[in-house]
């Protein structure tokens, strides 16, 4: 379980989420109020995890949501679900390189390193990553627990030693874990993108599944390990984000985040400085490095997977090879390879054809980062809102379930998750053009939306024209996975 617990914890990169997403959260969207946007999406994902798991105690497949859709709402909507999944996943490795890159790029030359073009960063860590890739869950495991465990340390330092200085010029500020007072936006800001910013911090928790069938006892260890992952994210995020606050005080804080003192990351490097060393900042900042690293790697291996399960049912003689396994290692090697090669091409794209701006001069953080997150956020967060509703369907719709006899868990709580994770994509699609930024004049961007949701009609036609011309392929469609728990 540890194995598939570390996995999904560095999917969700802690560092990256909260160096990265907490200055715009508290810079544009709930201020102060950053820590209580968290509690709030906290419960938010706690319900929503209890549906989800509910299925995942009684059907295991490595397309987690391919799966889970097809068994619930049928096969158009599990195959067009999970190509949806399957694009996110994919170009999430793509964003993380890009935020890797620029990491890596801006510590070399911190430290006093050449100053080398981004793409050699890039590179390397495309590379680093393949061969990791290659091998079992087992190392991939290893290697992101040392990771994670150095960069969730780090950011408890910095907490721990706000707490224990009592916090900064204002205190400790516990107002700030109000839901009922700290729902109010800063000047210019929106408390709904303090709330996405919030939610967009935990994508990658529910890829616990994915590893379903690697794992020793995947109906025991997946509902474990999923609600357990979104707990102890929701308690990290609240306490740092609350002591990130307290550490800088209220008016410096909003000010940093807005970029007022130049570097919004600064949110974290000063106070980690101020209260605990320059040694611990110098060493936040290489986490960070470290931090997105894993994240790609995590998020590689989520991709190649959702590959592998489409391409082990044969839809399509081209795509049949993606469904081979190691026979030494077991791994989804060919997945993996077609994945890093994908990812090489998109990264490939950004260097050699997007210029950057004034306003957006570092290119792999703001365009290759930040558009590839948006994309896989807007496809993650629509197929979690089908997937709750299929959870429903799957323990309810004509009573085909045996086991209904846990409502609020089949029926309550999947109910209020898609309500949930609706509200959440449509705080993305009416603030889509804020959260790009800068890079809002890329023609990625314009496309984002449209490649989403073509991407899901896509999967609809193919499996209709399926049905009605090839029906044993048809049938093929999210049918492998290990037998219901019923059926066993």
């Amino acid at each position: 379980m540890w194995g598939v617990v570390f996995t999904v914890l560095a999917t969700a990169a802690p560092i990256t989420a909260m160096t990265g997403n907490v200055p715009i959260a508290i810079g544009s969207g709930a201020g102060t109020g950053t820590p209580a946007t968290f509690i709030f999406c906290t419960a938010v994902l706690v319900i929503f995890t209890i549906g989800y798991s509910a299925m995942a105690r009684h059907i295991t497949a490595t397309g987690a949501f391919y799966g889970f859709i097809t068994r619930g709402l049928g096969r158009v909507a599990g195959l067009a679900s999970g190509l949806i999944a399957t694009l996110a996943y994919v170009v999430f490795e793509g964003s993380l390189i890009g935020i890797f890159a620029s990491f890596f790029k801006t510590d070399v030359e911190t430290f006093g390193g050449p100053k080398l073009s981004w793409i050699v960063y890039a590179l390397f860590g495309i590379l680093a990553i393949a061969v990791l890739g290659y091998f079992d869950i087992e190392l991939s495991g290893k290697v992101l627990g040392v990771f994670l465990v150095a960069e969730v340390l780090i950011l408890l330092l910095m907490g721990g030693s706000v707490l224990f200085h009592g916090g900064g010029p204002d205190g400790l500020m516990a107002g700030s874990l109000d839901p009922a007072g700290g729902f109010t936006a800063v000047a210019g800001g929106s408390v709904a993108i303090g709330l996405f910013f919030g939610f967009w911090s935990w994508v990658g928790f529910e890829t616990t599944a994915v590893y379903g069938e690697e794992s020793r006892n995947p109906t025991r260890i997946i509902p474990r390990a999923t609600l357990l992952v979104v707990i102890a994210l929701g308690a990290l995020y609240t306490f740092v984000s609350w002591m990130t606050i307290a550490g800088n005080g209220a008016h410096n804080a909003v000010t940093i985040a807005q970029g007022g003192t130049g570097n919004p990351f600064d949110l974290f490097f000063g106070i980690t400085q101020k209260f605990v060393g320059v040694w611990a900042k110098d060493l936040y900042q290489v986490l960070t490095v470290t931090g997105s690293f894993a994240c790609a790697l995590a998020f590689h291996n989520s991709a190649s997977r959702y590959l592998y399960a489409i391409g082990r049912e044969g839809l399509h003689k081209a795509v049949t090879p993606l469904g081979a396994t190691h026979d030494k290692h077991k791994s989804p090697w060919v997945a993996s390879i077609v994945q890093s090669v994908i990812t090489l091409l998109i990264t490939l794209y950004f260097f050699l054809f997007q210029a950057p701006s004034k306003a957006a001069p570092d290119v792999p953080y703001y365009y290759e980062f930040g558009l590839l997150a948006i994309m896989g956020t807007m496809g993650i967060l629509i197929v979690q809102a089908i997937c709750s509703v299929s959870v429903i369907w799957y323990f309810h719709g004509g009573k085909r379930h045996p086991e209904t006899r846990s409502w609020w868990r089949t029926l309550l709580c999947p109910a209020v998750g898609a309500a949930g994770m609706a509200y959440v994509v449509y705080l993305l699609f009416s603030n889509l053009s804020f959260a790009a930024g800068a890079a809002s004049n890329s023609p990625v961007y314009t496309l984002t939306p449209y490649l989403v949701i073509g991407v899901g009609v896509l999967g609809a036609v193919v499996a209709l024209v399926l049905r009605s011309t090839d029906r044993a392929r048809y049938e093929q469609i999210g049918s492998t996975v290990l037998a219901e728990s019923h059926e066993r």
